[in-house]
Parts: C-alpha cells; sequence; structure tokens
C-alpha cells in the first residue's frame, strides 16, 4: 500500500528530528556535559516512548556516571518494549558485572545471541572469564571478538593482560590508556597490587583525563599505605567531575584519618581509632607480634617489611576499604603488608572473633609475599582458614546449615574453579561455602600428604604454576582424581549429619518452644538427645545454651558449667555465655577455668570494663601479675564509673610485681578521683614507710 505523501512527509520529518536530537545528546556526551546530555536523552525519550534505542543510551550515559539503579530501569523499560533487545540486555550485564553478580554471564550470553555480531558483548564475556580465572575461555571470546571487530582495544587488552598475569611479555602490547586500565583492573584483582598501580600509571601517563584509572590509582595507593600521593590523585578526580562512590568515600575515609593514632615497633604499624587505642592496642599487638613470629617459622619466609593493621570501629570505613573487591568476607582484607579489619566495636558483642580475623588477614600476608602474589586466590584462602583453627580448635567459623546443604546438595566445586566461587556465586551462600572447601582441602592435603605438601604448592604457585600442575605434581593425582577423593572425604565426615539435619533442625525448634513454655524437663530430655548430632552449631537458639538454661533453673549448676564449656570449646562466643560460665566456674572454685573462660572474650570483645576487671582480679589471685597489670590497664582505659577503685586495683597489682614508683602514681590518681579512698591512703602510706 502506497503511504499518502503527507504521512511519509511527516514520518520523513519526525525521523529527522529523532535523528538531530539524538545526534545533540551525543555530542553533549562526548563534550562531557553530561547534565545536558541527560536532559536530552530524557526529551527524546519523551518525545518517542516507543523507541527502545533510545532508552539504551541514555541508560547507558546513567550506567557510565554512577547511577546503576536509573540504568537498569531504563534497560528493563526497553526490554519491556522489545524482549530480546541487544543493547538492554547489555547494559543490564555491565551493571551486574560492577557487582560481580552471576546474572552478568547469562545476560551477556543473551546479548550475543540477539545480536552474534555484539562486539561489546564478547569482550564483556572476555572480561567475565577472566575474572573467573578462565583465561582459555577468556582468549576465545577476545579473538572472537578481534575477528569481528580487528581494532578492539578491549579484546587486544584481555589477550595482553592473560599473557602479562603469566609473566610473559605479551605478542601485542596494546599501548592504549584503556587497555592499560584493563590491566591494572586484572592485576589489583588477583591482588598483584603495585603491578597493578604501574599499570594504571602507564594509562594516565598516555591520557591524563582517564578519570576511572585515575581514581583506581588513588584507591589503590591508598589501600598500600601511600596516602599523601592517593590523595592528590583522588581529588584531581573530583575536581573535574569523576565523583563516584569509590573516589568520594575514600577522600572521606582519608579526611577520618586526623581520628587514628598510630602505633610503630620493629615490625608492625598498628593504626587504631583514638576513641578505643588505648584499650585495643596491648591486645592487637601483641596478637600480630606473635602471629608474625609464629608464620615466620611455619613457613620459612622473613617479610621484607613491617606489617601494617588498621582496625576500623565503623564498618563502613572498612567497606570503603573493600569497594570493588570480589569474595571478600566482611571482617578483614589484606593489600600485600597492610590488613584493612573492623574493630569489635564494629560489630555485634559474640558476632566476631577479631583475633581469629586477624590470622586469617596475616596468612595472607605471608602467602601472598612469599608467591610475589601469584598464588591462587582459593589455596590463600584455604590456607588462612586453615591456620585459624591450628592456632586454636576454638577459633574459626563453625560448620553452618549453608555448607551442610551445599554438601548434602553436591554443589561443591572442582579444585580448579575454586577461584570462581569466590568472585562470581551462582546461589547466595557460595562464598562462605568456597570458603569451608579451600579449608578443608588444606586440611584433607595436611592430614593425608602433610602439612609440608601445603609449602611445596606455595612454592609452586610462586614459581607460575596453576592449581591442576601444583595439584599434580605434589598429590601425585589428576585434579579430577583430586576431587572424587576430597569429596568422598568430605561427606563421609558429614553424612550423618546431613542425613538428620532437617530432623535436627525441626527438633532444635521443638527445644525452644519447650524453652519459651519454660518446660525445663522436657528441654533436657529434648536437647540432650539433640546436641551431638551438629555439635559445631554455636550460633543464636543454639542446644547449650537451651540446656544450661534449663539446669540453672532447676539449680543444677555442675549441669549447667559442663553445658557452657562444651559450647565454649566448640567455638561459641557469646560473652554474656562465657561470663555466666565463668561465674558458675569461679563459684565451684575452679578459678583458672573462669580466667581462661573470660580471656576467651578478649579475642571477641575486649571493649567490656567488667570483663577486665574480673579477670584482672582472677589474674592476681592466680598470681599472673602481667595479666592482671594489662586487664586493670584496659579498666581504667574505658573510663570506668568508679575511677579510684579501678587505679586502686592497678596499684595492687603494680605493687605486688615491685613497680612500687608507678604504684604510688595510681595512687594518687585514685585520691585525686576520691580525696577520702581509704584503702588508697592506707597503701600509699604503707608504700612511704616501706
Amino acid at each position: 500500500m502506497r503511504v499518502p505523501f503527507c504521512i511519509a512527509a511527516c514520518l520523513a520529518l519526525c525521523a529527522a528530528a529523532a535523528g538531530q536530537t539524538l545526534q545533540r545528546a551525543e555530542a553533549l556526551w562526548s563534550a562531557r556535559d553530561y547534565r545536558g546530555a541527560n536532559d536530552a536523552f530524557r526529551a527524546l525519550v519523551a518525545a518517542y516512548p516507543d523507541n527502545p534505542d533510545y532508552r539504551v543510551r541514555w541508560g547507558r550515559l546513567l550506567l557510565e556516571r554512577f547511577n546503576k539503579a536509573d540504568a537498569a530501569a531504563l534497560f528493563q523499560e526497553a526490554l519491556e518494549r522489545n524482549k530480546e533487545h541487544a543493547g538492554a540486555l547489555l547494559g543490564l550485564a555491565l551493571a551486574a558485572s560492577d557487582s560481580f553478580e552471576r546474572k552478568a554471564v547469562e545476560l551477556a550470553e543473551r546479548a550475543l545471541k540477539a545480536d552474534p555480531r555484539l562486539v561489546e558483548a564478547r569482550e564483556l564475556l572476555a572480561r567475565l572469564a577472566l575474572e573467573e580465572n578462565d583465561p582459555r575461555k577468556a582468549a576465545g571470546q577476545a579473538a572472537e571478538a578481534l575477528r569481528i571487530a580487528p581494532g578492539s582495544v578491549q579484546a587486544k587488552a584481555i589477550l595482553a593482560t592473560i599473557e602479562w598475569l603469566q609473566d610473559k611479555t605479551p605478542s601485542e602490547d596494546p599501548r592504549h590508556a584503556k587497555a592499560y586500565e584493563t590491566a591494572g583492573y586484572f592485576f589489583i584483582l588477583n591482588r598483584r597490587y603495585e603491578e597493578g598501580i604501574g599499570f594504571y600509571r602507564k594509562a594516565i601517563g598516555l591520557d591524563p583525563e582517564l578519570w576511572s584509572a585515575r581514581s583506581q590509582l588513588g584507591i589503590n595507593l591508598m589501600r598500600l599505605g601511600a596516602e599523601a600521593e592517593a590523595r592528590q590523585h583522588l581529588e584531581k578526580c573530583y575536581h573535574n567531575g569523576y565523583a563516584n562512590d569509590a573516589t568520594v568515600n575514600t577522600l572521606r575515609l582519608l579526611d577520618s584519618y586526623k581520628n587514628y593514632v598510630t602505633f610503630k615497633t620493629g615490625n608492625t604499624v598498628l593504626k587504631l581509632h583514638r576513641k578505643e587505642a588505648e584499650v585495643l592496642r596491648p591486645y592487637f599487638e601483641g596478637e600480630l607480634k606473635r602471629a608474625i613470629a609464629a608464620f615466620e617459622k611455619k613457613y620459612a619466609f622473613q617479610l621484607e617489611r613491617p606489617v601494617q593493621v588498621e582496625v576500623y570501629p565503623e564498618h563502613e570505613d572498612f567497606a570503603v576499604r573493600t569497594l570493588g573487591m570480589p569474595g571478600l568476607g566482611a571482617l578483614g582484607v589484606t593489600f600485600g603488608y597492610v590488613v584493612a579489619m573492623d574493630s569489635p566495636s564494629g560489630r555485634k558483642p559474640g558476632s566476631f572473633h577479631w583475633a581469629s580475623t586477624l590470622w586469617h588477614e596475616l596468612s595472607h600476608v605471608f602467602t601472598l609475599s612469599a608467591t610475589r602474589h601469584r598464588v591462587p586466590r582459593w589455596f590463600s584462602e584455604g590456607m588462612a582458614v586453615y591456620e585459624e583453627t591450628a592456632v586454636s580448635p576454638e577459633w574459626g567459623d563453625r560448620l553452618d546449615p549453608e555448607v551442610i546443604q551445599a554438601i548434602r546438595d553436591r554443589k561443591l566445586l572442582p579444585v580448579a574453579q575454586l577461584d570462581r566461587g569466590f568472585v562470581r556465586p551462582s546461589y547466595p551462600a557460595q562464598i562462605g561455602v568456597s570458603y569451608f572447601q579451600a579449608g578443608r582441602i588444606c586440611s584433607y592435603i595436611a592430614k593425608e600428604w602433610g602439612y609440608g605438601k601445603l609449602l611445596d604448592m606455595l612454592r609452586d604457585f610462586g614459581a607460575g604454576a596453576d592449581t591442576p600442575a601444583a595439584v599434580e605434581k605434589n598429590l601425585g593425582l589428576k585434579p579430577e582424581e583430586f576431587d572424587r577423593r576430597f569429596l568422598a572425604w568430605i561427606e563421609a565426615e558429614n553424612r550423618s549429619l546431613a542425613a538428620g539435619f532437617e530432623d535436627w533442625r525441626k527438633r532444635l525448634k521443638q527445644v525452644a518452644e519447650y524453652a519459651r513454655a519454660g518446660d525445663h524437663d522436657e528441654v533436657i530430655k529434648a536437647g540432650t538427645a539433640i546436641r551431638d548430632i551438629f555439635p559445631d552449631y554455636v550460633e543464636a537458639a543454639n542446644v547449650y545454651e537451651f540446656l544450661a538454661e534449663a539446669y540453672l533453673a532447676k539449680q543444677d549448676k555442675a549441669s549447667a558449667a559442663a553445658e557452657l564449656e562444651r559450647y565454649a570449646k566448640r567455638g561459641g562466643r557469646s560473652p554474656a555465655a562465657l561470663k555466666k560460665l565463668a561465674t558458675l566456674l569461679e563459684e565451684s572454685g575452679r578459678t583458672k577455668e573462669a580466667a581462661a573462660a573470660l580471656e576467651r572474650i578478649n579475642y571477641i570483645h575486649p571493649l567490656d570494663e567488667e570483663l577486665h576487671r574480673r579477670l584482672g582480679g582472677l589474674w592476681m589471685s592466680q598470681g599472673n601479675l602481667p595479666g592482671a597489670i594489662r586487664e586493670f590497664e584496659a579498666v581504667i582505659a574505658l573510663k570506668p564509673a568508679d575511677t579510684a577503685a579501678a587505679h586502686f586495683n592497678l596499684a595492687r597489682a603494680l605493687r605486688a610485681a615491685d613497680r612500687v614508683e608507678r604504684a604510688k602514681d595510681e595512687l594518687l590518681l585514685a585520691l585525686e578521683a576520691a580525696p577520702g579512698y581509704r584503702p588508697a591512703q592506707k597503701m600509699l602510706l604503707e608504700l612511704s614507710r616501706e
């Protein structure tokens, strides 16, 4: 059918007008007039609401300018108009890739299916594969992108980065700022921070206005402790309109450093917030030195420079340190010789074992340094998990329901693919499951082949071996055979628990109902029946605490103490439960065990005046004067209500340790707080006579 001339002319005019508006929006975008470009795209979409292409281009602008939520909404709206729109699918894939979501791969593959010649989808799939430590797949996607578009900078960058990561000279150096930025990203992702920084320097050397690379340069310089230069780069980004969350939040974090104090010893640098530095320093510094000494001996490796540990009382400040890093636990992170972690005050008491976290992160310092940062993520994490429980069987994370379900449902990954579980999880609990699996793999190797084989594998990783090569060389097995044996071992170890898990969960709920109803006999009967089915469960609503409360209600303190001792030895971390255990033990005359129960809390939540006061008294009674002095000093650091008594208790410990002059100083401080305080007056008189 012939279209009437007037209608055809009108359509042509509309198309021309739309094209002009689109050209204007694109031109404003290219000129970095982002506000103007945004307004132009808004007008274009309002004028042509059924055109999905305009929404996709607008979404890409918003995605570039750090507005992922609105960008994703526009991509979804485009898909409502065309459910297989390749550009919209690609936009959603790009948005998902920023947070290492598994659906990024699925969306990119859908985009490629919708448009097999969509080069950007190939580039993204190559990038995603390399993030998962699959260089073969990444190279295949990059090569296909180059077949379609021989000038693809990103495809060339991926191919060059694969070779750089393998310590090879690439067959073609892209010599392009964006290519070096891509290489920098992957080196940082692989925890090769200093080399990554070098690539970011190359990128901004070629293009000083590549703000995304300059921002990452600043962030990673800050991660390695080069704070002054980091600030220079980040402020330059900010003043030139590059104000993404990572840049702004890192600048705010740098501003907050005026509230921190730094303590340096020969091989340690400890950065603590001023408000809690006095109380935390003895515990963190002592544990830091103990761990370094232990690891230097275990790994037969001497660190080249001091280790810096930063402790953040605000979890959001710590989170800024980990922005853009995949698969990280929310407790600590290691950047070479710099460790950042949550403070005990940043977490609910009992939810965080700071000492276990510190040892975990310090293990990374050694495995990264000993291999020149070539160790695979799974092995470094596995060794760190293994080392936590090597310090004490009470430390480390317990076997949890998510892990049990993963074992039962056969969701554990092959060892050669285990890195993927940390980077791009395919189900919500997979990161935690991967930590568990990596740790148990190291335990299995140590049990079957000896701890020395772990060190041999570490050396091979440092020499450039990948996981299959290291497994085959050191264990004499193909990775597939190793997987078969390991899975058989882990399933046998947990078979009865996996089989009875659902029944255990139902019966635990019944115990909780008996406890709420005050039916103590039924709590004891039902609780003791299921206690040993899943003995590692020490989280909220655990059977040990239910049983202890029931026994206490029946005035059976010995049985209550026995249940709480089982709870503590399984790694229970509730300060309230551990204090209750200490009270029961002290009342029964078991003061040594009572002190040990309270000492556990120092590794969990040491910001507790009552804890230090009680433990100081127990240490005094047992003649542990250094321990008593430390605990009474912690009481004072926490600014107690009864200042006079706190200084007097410290004076008692100092006097017993023959530190008379310091004891006098503390007595004077006690009398300054309470001039009529008779015990201090009496002791000061005695010391003066002596």
